[in-house]
């Protein structure tokens, strides 16, 4: 099995390298993002919890997240492993994570952030509203977005990096070279 966490400021790719990765690998995708939307549309019970947290413009507490990510890996046994995407933001939400995965026998084996600058990302996804018009890349919830990685998320990574887990690699080049570099530190772990 094998255990990923994506991190990178948005528009740094991780979508790009995820799709590459769950296809290599076959990994099962998980978004925090997706389930959220998934359970509140479904009207879950979990998904009514979310909404009252949402509509009350609060966050979502750790507790509920982890109990969505526990609930997906479960359901899909015939993973290879799992790509987390969204998750974790902050380290008490990855010493939950970790105690997850331990719960379930297994570990996150690798976390790999892809580095772009903040005005490689502006550009990047100025040219993405103008080819794809999606609605997250608005001006006001982009600087909210991008604003929260690097001075909050960001700071989940020398959690990582002082366990040995985190390598970084150049979100900047050719999307195949990036692929390439991602490979190479992934390929340790399914050998």
């Amino acid at each position: 099995m094998l255990n990923i966490v994506i991190f990178g400021p948005p528009g740094a790719g991780k979508g790009t390298q995820s799709e590459k990765m769950i296809e290599k690998y076959n990994l099962c995708h998980i978004s925090t993002g997706d389930l959220f939307r998934w359970h509140t549309k479904n009207d879950t019970e979990l998904g009514k919890r979310v909404k009252e947290i949402m509509d009350n413009g609060e966050l979502v507490s750790d507790d509920i997240t982890i109990a969505m990510l526990r609930e997906e890996v479960e359901k899909n046994p015939q993973a290879s492993g799992f790509l987390f995407d969204g998750f974790p933001r902050t380290v008490a939400q990855a010493e939950a994570l970790d105690a997850l995965m331990k719960s379930l026998d297994t570990e996150i084996h690798s976390v790999i952030e892809l580095k772009v600058t903040e005005e490689e990302v502006r550009k990047r996804i100025a040219k993405r509203k103008e080819l794809e018009g999606r609605v997250d890349d608005a001006d006001d919830k982009l600087d909210r977005r991008i604003k929260e990685y690097f001075d909050k998320t960001v700071h989940v990574l020398p959690f990582y990096d002082g366990q040995g887990r985190l390598s970084t690699v150049n979100g900047l080049g050719e999307i195949h070279a990036i692929f390439a570099s991602i490979e190479s530190l992934l390929d340790e772990h399914v050998a």
